[in-house]
């Protein structure tokens, strides 16, 4: 795996974790069970808290690319600063840097690069074991978005319900979750949207499904939603882009390829499902007929 600046120290963790040592990996679960915060801490209190030696938590930064501890914690405040950016600062901050092209190139140049990034960690038997959750159908599926990734959660929903049955959408206002989690039952699976500025109401929503033993799919960005600690399987999508708003592109990547796949493993009852639903079409004349 690079270990590029572009890199977060999360993604770094995630992608050189195959080759740290035991020690290594429990500090590096430690650091990504409470992150960045523990990182930001002391590096005698970083082993303290992951009950390793100071030379693990040095021997683990050098093996991420860092040139030490220090480099790693500049790194760390580097992405606490981005993660609680407003819209405001993210405007000024892309408007200083942005080349001299036009937004169209610079949008489409900054959306590739995040595909490229995020497909470059996404692990496909990760993925794959997300597909077979979402095609049990023996569980059903609860979705949920967030302020502005509602609209996600909203479109993953529409395509869900047509490939299979037992398919719900978590309503917006968070006063009303607690009616949902009633009707959580053990092994259903709860798919949450959570991105930077991230919302107090989808962790709680998430501890109180995961209390009731509902497995957790979470899309989120390249930091992590503190809901990732809670989650049995997190997609940690690039949503940087030139514009005071973050960039859904990849994160709506990821959603669309996973109903692709969950549709092939769920095609003859889907199949028969879209046939309904046309026939359900044709009744209520919903749309246009040119012949």
């Amino acid at each position: 795996m690079e270990t590029g600046q572009d890199f977060t120290v999360a993604e770094r963790i995630r992608g050189r974790f195959e080759e740290l040592t035991r020690a290594e990996r429990q500090l590096a679960n430690a650091m990504l069970a409470n992150y960045p915060v523990l990182g930001l801490d002391s590096i005698t209190a970083v082993a303290q808290a992951s009950a390793v030696s100071t030379p693990t938590v040095v021997r683990m930064a050098k093996k991420l690319g860092f040139a030490g501890f220090p480099e790693l914690q500049a790194a760390l405040r580097s992405e606490l600063e981005a993660t609680i950016s407003n819209p405001i600062a993210k405007h000024e901050r892309w408007s200083e840097h942005a080349p001299d092209t036009h937004i169209l190139n610079r949008f489409a140049e900054a959306a590739t690069e995040n595909l490229r990034q995020t497909l470059r960690q996404l692990d496909p038997g990760n993925f794959n074991e997300v597909v077979q959750l979402l095609a049990d159908k023996r569980r059903t599926v609860h979705i949920v978005g967030g302020r502005i990734t509602r609209s996600l959660a909203d479109y993953l929903f529409t395509h869900m319900q047509v490939i299979r049955d037992g398919v719900t959408l978590v309503a917006p206002n968070s006063n009303t979750w607690p009616h949902y989690v009633l009707n959580m039952r053990e092994g259903d699976v709860l798919v949450a949207f959570d991105v930077r500025r991230y919302e107090q109401e989808i962790l709680r929503l998430a501890e109180m499904a995961k209390a009731r033993g509902v497995e957790i799919v979470l899309f989120t960005d390249q930091w992590g939603s503190p809901a990732a600690k809670l989650a049995r399987h997190s997609f940690h999508a690039r949503i940087e882009a030139p514009s005071a708003w973050d960039s859904s592109v990849v994160t709506l990547f990821i959603a669309e390829a996973l109903v692709a796949a969950v549709q092939d493993a769920c095609w003859d009852e889907t199949r028969q499902r879209m046939k309904t639903l046309e026939d359900l079409f044709d009744q209520t004349r919903m749309f246009r007929k040119f012949v």
